[in-house]
């Protein structure tokens, strides 16, 4: 009976070590799968307090921040240090809110983290806590009609050197508003700076316009010494003699305007200006993007836009310059000191997208004032901003010929041999790309429909592909650099587009005609009207080989592309969820911004993710869903000993993003006491 009674508590204890083993092989397993989180690692010896001046964080857009807090071993504790609601959906009608778009990126000023909402209104918070300090209403008219949108890229800030620091309007908030008003408000009350034009506001004549908000002021003003610079937006392809481009240059202190630039010269009698361009229908060449600055040469740093009308320039023979251009003058006079063209009559809508990023190279021992330009086609030139000297060779290449009836074309275009291409410049039918061969076999098609010869392809009557599509490559969040290692670090989007010529009939129309696939623009004036469609499969995915947007560090010393990396995911337009992401990347809009501590921060896409990127590999290390759109810059700063990192979140018209109006800031949480 002993025996008997022995042999199942041996099997229980048999059974219960196997239960044990199975057990603890389970949490082993568990643990492969899924590691414990390093241990929080918060660096010694950080400033207590960093700046971040301007949009870009300096006058010359560096998107670069001293904060080193955050590192790769630490960034995965990120967590939501608080957050503000600007209020703006509640106070909006619909038709207002359904015309606007977030680009924002604040700035510090006056011991404030200070930035606008896309209908202009400024409001300074507490950098630490998002504490609400003041808010200022410029009070866009709601009845005031726009054919393209509300918004607000950012706000400038300008120190008069004559006053002590803490007298009223020392330091001054620049404002520009798409209704064309200057405003300088008091950074510390949020009040007007009553001796800045009228009562603290400027009213810019546009000059000829056909209707209201055919011209616009939509970036944050370049500060230069005393100068504030402002560039316009002008609305494409409406009519061929679209209104001027002109930048101009105010006081800080009283407003007065100081001097005037017009991108495409409008001099003499004849109707060709002193290049040799036609002038007879030519306007823009305007800069909506933004100007970058370098106070201590007092020069600023115009990326300009393509001539009107976009896509046919029959009426505009020559080169147009300075039009798609690098254009820099002397903040104080508007003197040219040099340019360099970067499309020679553009007929493609690659206009000079982003705010150039000024950053000291060493080459052969010298440290060399320099300037990066990256474009819409997927090119970054590198200059001397001092004289405009390429510091890489750029090569006038042939390009293809044969545009519509009437078009004149460029027989060259400029080819910088290094960096190499940030995004893709040509596709064939044997390219097409599709999830099933099915839709690929469709997009095969469609691609051997079009004339397709690669970049520079002309625009006509057939259709012609456009990889990049006028969207980008890079767009106006432009790069961020390194300034230690000299890289710098770019965001693109990489689809294609499909823009077709057709001859103008009787019924026309006089504005530009948008469905969620293509649309339709006029260009009053010339013999066409243009069409532009996205190059998709029946399924609307791109016929284009992911990724359809990616991230890229390249060495500045050298021009070697270090890594490139796909950008954002695609599994919100999955119907099921999904254990693992599809990184194809997707087309994004806004730049990324680099810290001392080897941790980019970058949102920019579809998916709605702000994402900490390890800068030495590009390695994903975290990332957080944002409650709208993501399609704005974010920005970095030490407060109180305590690194946060700052991006706002709102609707995105060309994405179709969902709504916000908040105020996000990250930090890695308080230690607690032991």
């Amino acid at each position: 009976m002993a025996a008997a009674g022995a042999r199942p508590r041996r099997w229980r204890l048999i059974g219960g070590i196997l239960v044990l083993l199975i057990v603890a092989l389970a949490a082993l397993w568990w643990r492969i799968a899924n590691p414990p989180l390093p241990p929080l690692i918060i660096p010694g010896n950080q400033p207590a307090q960093t700046a971040w001046d301007q949009w870009g964080a300096t006058a010359g857009g560096t998107r670069y921040t001293d904060a080193g807090q955050i590192v790769p071993g630490n960034a995965m504790h990120l967590k939501v240090a608080w957050r503000y609601s600007t209020g703006e959906l509640g106070r909006r009608p619909e038709s207002m809110l359904a015309d606007s778009t977030s680009e924002t990126t604040p700035i510090l000023a006056a011991g404030s983290l200070v930035t606008c909402t896309p209908f202009a209104r400024v409001i300074a918070l507490d950098p630490a806590t998002g504490r609400e300090k003041w808010v200022f209403d410029p009070k866009i008219d709601p009845n005031f009609k726009l054919p393209d949108q509300y918004i607000c890229r950012g706000i400038s800030q300008w120190r008069d050197a004559t006053l002590p620091p803490t007298a009223p309007c020392a330091t001054r908030i620049v404002l520009a508003t798409v209704d064309m008003r200057l405003i300088a408000i008091d950074a510390v009350s949020g009040r007007t700076c009553a001796g800045f034009g009228t009562g603290g506001t400027v009213r810019i004549d546009p000059g000829p316009v056909h209707h209201l908000g055919e011209v616009k002021l939509a970036g944050p003003a370049a500060i230069s010494g005393d100068s504030i610079v402002v560039g316009t937006m002008v609305l494409d392809n409406v009519r061929s003699a679209a209104p001027r481009g002109i930048i101009r240059a105010f006081d800080a202190r009283s407003g007065r305007e100081i001097w005037t630039f017009d991108p495409i010269p409008q001099e003499g009698g004849s109707d060709r200006d002193w290049m040799g361009n036609s002038r007879r229908t030519t306007g823009a060449a305007n800069v909506w993007s933004v100007i970058a600055a370098d106070p201590a040469l007092n020069m600023v740093y115009l990326p300009t836009s393509s001539a009107s009308p976009d896509y046919y320039g029959g009426l505009r023979p020559g080169d147009n310059r300075h039009a798609n251009s690098v254009v820099a003058l002397d903040a104080r006079t508007g003197r040219l000191v040099w340019a360099q063209q970067l499309i020679h009559h553009d007929v493609w809508d690659y206009d000079t997208p982003a705010q150039p990023t000024l950053i000291d190279i060493d080459r052969g021992g010298t440290r060399i004032p320099a300037l990066v330009q990256p474009t819409k086609q997927g090119y970054v030139f590198v200059f001397d901003r001092r004289t405009g000297r390429p510091l890489f060779p750029i090569d006038e290449v042939p390009v293809p010929q044969g545009g519509a009836p009437g078009e004149w074309l460029s027989p060259t275009q400029p080819r910088p041999r290094l960096p190499r291409p940030i995004a893709p410049q040509s596709i064939s039918s044997d390219q097409a790309w599709g999830f099933t061969p099915w839709d690929r076999g469709k997009c095969r098609d469609l691609i051997a429909k079009y004339r397709s010869e690669g970049l520079f392809t002309p625009v006509g009557l057939k259709g012609t592909i456009t990889y990049p599509a006028a969207s980008g490559g890079a767009n106006w969040g432009g790069g961020a650099v390194d300034p230690q290692r000299q890289i710098f670090y770019i965001n693109t989007t990489r689809v294609a587009s499909v823009i077709t010529l057709k001859p103008r009939g009787s019924g026309a129309g006089g504005s530009v005609k948008v469905t969620k696939t293509e649309d339709v623009s006029p260009m009053a004036g010339t013999p066409y009207e243009v069409k532009r469609e996205w190059l998709l499969s029946p399924w609307g995915a791109p016929c284009t080989p992911p990724p359809w947007g990616g991230l890229t560090a390249i060495d500045l010393r050298t021009g070697r592309t270090l890594w490139d990396r796909p950008l954002g995911t695609i599994n919100h337009e999955v119907p099921v969820p999904l254990p693992f992401d599809l990184n194809q990347g997707t087309p994004n809009i806004g730049g990324p911004v680099a810290t001392r501590g080897g941790v980019l921060f970058v949102a920019a896409t579809m998916d709605r993710y702000l994402r900490a990127i390890e800068m030495a590999t590009g390695r994903e290390i975290w990332r957080d869903r944002l409650p709208g759109g993501s399609q704005t810059t974010p920005m970095s700063y030490m407060a109180n000993g305590r690194q946060y990192v700052v991006i706002a979140s709102g609707q995105h018209m060309w994405f179709q993003t969902p709504r916000s109006d908040e105020i996000i800031a990250y930090a890695l949480p308080v230690k607690s006491a032991p």
